[in-house]
């Protein structure tokens, strides 16, 4: 059995040393050419390989499914098989890809009905999101946010140490990179001694976040430890949790986050599985006051993920105003489980679950425009001359993310979202 992770295999697939998708990644999305209906593909240098092709032709017969299997809308089907289907379904396809086996390579007829150029694909939302989940997981992006708007002395409430922060969002409005939507409107009171009044937001922001996608969980009722936690992980993808600044501070107390949030989140088409990031495993910071004890886990649970920002104004080129990285995060994602499920709250498979804000402890690692332009007290200067505060129509707002331990760069591909006038 070829083992996926393995960093020796290499593809009969040419793969650039540059690539989000080398064969130890085998990332997991839908796509659709121009006369096909959707299907399962996994990424591999610059083509989509058609699962449910060589499926067809008798090359998946070992899995557990029918040759229909992958011709899917969403990857809940695949999700729903569970976490041993996921590993064994990847080892088997980078037994396919290696370069020493012939089964693909050498089938030019099957080769070309199964592969196909990223180019040429239309990716889709990977997942029917079921119920989505938002932490506020960075100590740094919390610290900046509580010094702007509270008590600079004292910026992080009393249960931000404690607990790992969430709450529950908006699933039907998250779309696929490549969307794009309208600027949103809500009430906004930017002078305190007026009434609110209906507007287009004028503080546009993005939120640089990374989500994770869950297998089916316990029954209502019983909960996941941190021990069990990444038992429970699918995979993981880029997430823009796009927000309305001027919207959010009108109307979040004394419930939260609504109009302002819930107008569009973006994710990026390709869910990373957690085996393809085993490699680059961090242990976590320390955690002062201690956590409680269904909180504390073992072993290294932050994951080394690049992180990459870019805004793009129309007809010009992107500029690069932040690079952060994942491993910034305070509260884990088996930590965010556990938390989630400990009142004994069911999770589902295709369930998402989003980082929070990735800040780091520099301001060229901030992970908001809001802490970039702190509270638009600064300008941000672009590389064709204009300025940003905050996000304006026609930009486009662009993330990216990888791993890379200089033997193997595992990607996450990008989030690539434009933001048209209000309608």
């Amino acid at each position: 059995m070829i083992y996926a992770n393995n960093p020796q295999l290499k593809s009969w697939i040419e793969v650039s040393k540059d690539s989000d998708f080398p064969v130890q990644n085998i990332p997991f999305g839908i796509f659709s050419t121009r006369d096909e209906h959707k299907k399962i593909g996994i990424a591999i240098g610059d083509f989509v390989l058609d699962l449910s092709e060589i499926a067809k032709a008798g090359l998946l017969e070992q899995m557990d499914c029918d040759k229909l299997f992958f011709n899917q809308d969403f990857l809940n089907p695949l999700i729903e098989k569970g976490k041993l289907f996921t590993r064994k379904l990847r080892n088997r396809i980078a037994e396919i890809l290696e370069e020493s086996n012939s089964e693909l390579r050498d089938n030019k007829h099957l080769r070309n009905r199964a592969l196909i150029p990223i180019k040429n694909a239309q990716m889709h939302l990977p997942v029917r999101i079921g119920d989505y989940t938002d932490f506020y997981s960075s100590i740094d992006h919390a610290t900046n946010v509580g010094k702007m708007f509270r008590d600079p002395e004292n910026a992080l409430l009393p249960n931000w140490l404690y607990i790992p922060v969430g709450y529950h969002g908006r699933a039907s409005s998250i779309v696929v990179s490549g969307t794009p939507f309208k600027r949103p409107k809500g009430q906004i009171r930017p002078d305190a001694e007026k009434p609110p009044f209906l507007s287009p937001t004028r503080l546009l922001d993005f939120e640089l976040e990374m989500a994770f996608i869950t297998y089916p969980g316990k029954p209502l009722g019983e909960n996941i430890t941190t021990a069990e936690a990444e038992e429970y992980i699918f995979g993981m993808c880029l997430f823009n949790d796009w927000s309305a600044r001027d919207i959010q501070k009108w109307e979040y107390v004394p419930l939260g986050p609504f109009l302002g949030k819930n107008f569009a989140s973006s994710i990026s088409p390709w869910i990373v599985t957690l085996d393809a990031l085993e490699p680059y495993r961090l242990s976590g910071p320390e955690q002062n006051p201690e956590a409680l004890s269904y909180l504390k886990y073992n072993g290294k649970k932050r994951i080394d993920i690049e992180l990459e920002v870019y805004i793009q104004p129309e007809g010009k080129k992107p500029t690069m105003i932040t690079h952060s990285n994942y491993k910034n995060m305070y509260w884990n994602m088996s930590q965010q489980l556990a938390h989630h499920t400990i009142n004994g709250c069911n999770i589902k498979g295709g369930d998402m679950m989003a980082s929070g804000t990735i800040s780091g402890p520099t301001s060229d690692s901030f992970g908001s425009m809001l802490e970039l332009s702190w509270a638009g007290s600064k300008k941000i200067d672009l590389d064709d001359g204009s300025e940003r505060k905050f996000i304006l129509d026609g930009d486009t707002v662009i993330m990216k993310g990888w791993c890379d331990n200089n033997t193997i760069r595992i990607g996450f591909g990008e989030v690539k979202n434009k933001v048209l006038p209000t309608g």
